[in-house]
């Protein structure tokens, strides 16, 4: 089992995760109904456009680009849009990989924490439905804030709730909006894309693992700069 202090040179001790696009890629799957309902309609939606955004909210409004009629009709659209879209994110699995860097942190001893700009009802849903929720320690959400990402308080927040200083916490992300309030709120930063995210035009010095949670526990912590974790016992 890989132990929690063979694993934290100088001073990681806890990881703070993003969820929609990072444990469970809801962004790739909205999109891609935004996208069909823009085509319906004789419309494109750009992904730069998209990608703005993405980790936060009020930042793009994707309403804007669609014809006057689908807008005066917008509560019944909006309404079966969101089923669809719910409905298809049901039937997605978590990131491929992810599952097993989570558990391997928990079984380690890692303090877990969740710094989200979704709201609590709507994690909390798909984390007890893949059978996460127990797996953290703390969960910061847009109900306990006044600003969401890019604006660093969540991940102030969390590493506040986790009784740790930002220094000594790594942020797991997936987008530009989320990567920067990591780094605003002093939290070390590993970003893993997705389909979505890929193109956004992250800092070079930011770590980054394109190929997602592939290379597992010990993948991600080298990419946060954490040297050759060793195998011991607890």
């Amino acid at each position: 089992m890989l132990s929690s202090s063979a694993l934290t040179p100088d001073a990681l001790r806890a990881v703070v995760f993003d969820f929609d696009g990072t444990i469970l890629d809801t962004e790739t799957r909205e999109f891609w109904h935004w996208q069909q309902l823009y085509q319906q309609h004789g419309r494109e939606l750009a992904l730069i456009d998209w990608q703005r955004g993405i980790g936060t909210w009020d930042a793009f409004d994707p309403w804007a680009g669609l014809p006057g009629e689908v807008q005066a009709d917008r509560e019944k659209v909006q309404a079966g849009l969101h089923e669809r879209i719910v409905a298809d994110i049901g039937k997605q699995d978590l990131r491929p990989g992810v599952r097993g860097v989570l558990e391997g942190l928990h079984a380690a001893g890692w303090p877990l924490a969740l710094a989200t700009s979704s709201d609590r009802k709507w994690v909390t849903r798909w984390l007890e439905q893949h059978g996460l929720l127990h797996l953290f320690k703390v969960l910061c959400t847009r109900d306990d804030v006044r600003r969401v990402k890019p604006d660093p308080e969540l991940y102030v927040l969390a590493a506040q709730r986790l009784g740790l200083h930002a220094q000594d916490c790594l942020a797991v992300e997936d987008s530009l909006n989320g990567g920067l309030a990591a780094v605003a709120a002093g939290l070390r930063l590993v970003v893993v894309p997705n389909d979505v995210t890929r193109t956004q035009p992250f800092p070079p010095e930011w770590a980054r693992l394109n190929d997602g949670f592939s290379l597992g526990l010990v993948g991600l912590l080298e990419a946060a700069g954490v040297d050759g974790p060793q195998t011991t016992q607890l």
